[in-house]
C-alpha cells in the first residue's frame, strides 16, 4: 500500500507525468512493494526553497508505506528517486529529498490492512 508523493520546482508536462508515473512503479519494487497498490500524486511547480533559497530547481518525495522495509532498501529507492529527478527534470540530485514514513495501519475499499 504505498502512496509517493513527489513535488517538483519545475514544470511538468504530460509526457514527463507519464514516464515519471512508470518509473515511481519501478523504483517502488526496490523496497518490496508492488505497483499494482501504489497510489502517485505528482505536483509541479511548487514553490521549493532549499538552503534558503528557490534559485535552483528542486524536488521532494514522500514516500509511505504498509509496514517496513530495511535501510538498504531505501537507500536503493532514494538513489533512484534522485537519479529519476535529474534524468527527467535535470534536478541535481543534491537538490532532492526523500522522506520515508512507515505505516501499521492503512485503509482500503472499507477494510483496514
Amino acid at each position: 500500500m504505498p502512496f509517493i508523493d513527489a513535488r517538483f520546482s519545475t514544470p511538468v508536462n504530460e509526457e514527463k507525468e507519464i514516464s515519471i508515473k512508470k518509473k515511481l512503479g519501478e523504483a517502488i519494487t526496490l523496497i518490496g512493494k508492488s505497483e499494482a497498490y501504489l497510489m502517485v500524486q505528482i505536483q509541479d511547480n511548487c514553490k521549493l526553497y532549499f538552503k534558503g533559497n528557490n534559485d535552483e530547481d528542486s524536488a521532494f518525495f514522500e514516500v509511505k508505506l504498509l509496514g517496513k522495509s530495511t535501510k538498504a532498501n531505501y537507500e536503493k529507492l532514494t538513489a533512484a528517486l534522485c537519479e529519476l529527478a535529474a534524468t527527467e527534470l535535470s534536478i541535481p540530485t543534491n537538490r532532492v529529498y526523500v522522506k520515508f514514513e512507515e505505516i501499521e495501519y492503512w485503509g482500503y475499499d472499507s477494510f483496514v490492512f
